[in-house]
């Protein structure tokens, strides 16, 4: 597996880092599948220049030929690039493998203030492949942060899993979820729900915990057999 890590893409009213990461699936489909995109959730801070909240996004890439992280990096720095807008400070990393330093990395960004050389210093370690694409560069901070918490398969909230078009809103069957390889759980109780109707809300997003893709709910109601329970919405 091949993991790509982006951040601080996007400016006030353009397309955001989700699409961005969307359109790097479909930049490297030739070469690559998707596995997932996981959007990130990093420290909330004044002190973080952010557009909305502090994000970002990692994508995890099964390759479907002989394909390097050099050549995974060079068509999707171009593809950035041809993205790129004024205002953003977009970075970009890409890992054939985290390390426990990159790891520690990625969770030291959700509880602290990190600095750029310190991100630039951890890549430069571990031989991982880190740049700023525009900008102030800061993006290499939460794009290094991503993969880094993609390893550990116990982050972040699901934005496209595989193959999967990005298709369910609203209430749906359990059957519909089970088949997409969710698994659903209780949130208070963790215990897993097999039956039932489960209202999505406006777009289907998992979370990513213990290695499993695992939509988190809470009980509405129950009309008589019928089990009724909305999707929570999880960092």
């Amino acid at each position: 597996m091949i993991c790509v890590g982006i951040d601080d893409t996007d400016v006030a009213g353009s397309p955001g880092t989700n699409q961005l990461a969307r359109a790097l699936v479909a930049e490297l489909a030739d070469c690559c599948r998707c596995l997932r995109i996981i959007r990130h959730q990093l420290l909330t801070d004044p002190r973080v220049p952010c557009t909305t909240k502090n994000g970002s996004a990692s994508i995890s890439l099964e390759p479907l030929r002989r394909v390097s992280a050099e050549e995974i990096a060079t068509r999707a720095r171009h593809r950035m690039r041809a993205w790129y807008v004024e205002g953003s400070d977009p970075g970009l990393c890409v890992a054939p493998v985290a390390s426990a330093a990159v790891i520690e990395f990625g969770r030291r960004c959700q509880s602290e203030f990190v600095w750029q050389t310190h991100a630039r210093a951890v890549a430069a370690a571990e031989g991982l492949y880190l740049e700023g694409l525009g900008g102030t560069q800061d993006g290499v901070i939460g794009a290094l942060a991503a993969v880094g918490l993609a390893a550990t398969n116990d982050d972040g909230r699901i934005v496209q899993l595989g193959q999967w078009p990005d298709d369910l809103s609203g209430a749906q069957r359990l059957s519909s979820l089970l088949a997409r390889g969710i698994d659903v759980r209780e949130y208070a109780t963790n215990r897993p729900i097999e039956t039932g109707l489960v209202d999505v809300g406006k777009h289907l997003r998992p979370n990513r915990r213990q290695g499993r893709d695992v939509l988190f709910v809470e009980p509405v109601s129950a009309n008589g057999n019928e089990s009724f329970f909305c999707a929570m919405k999880l960092p």
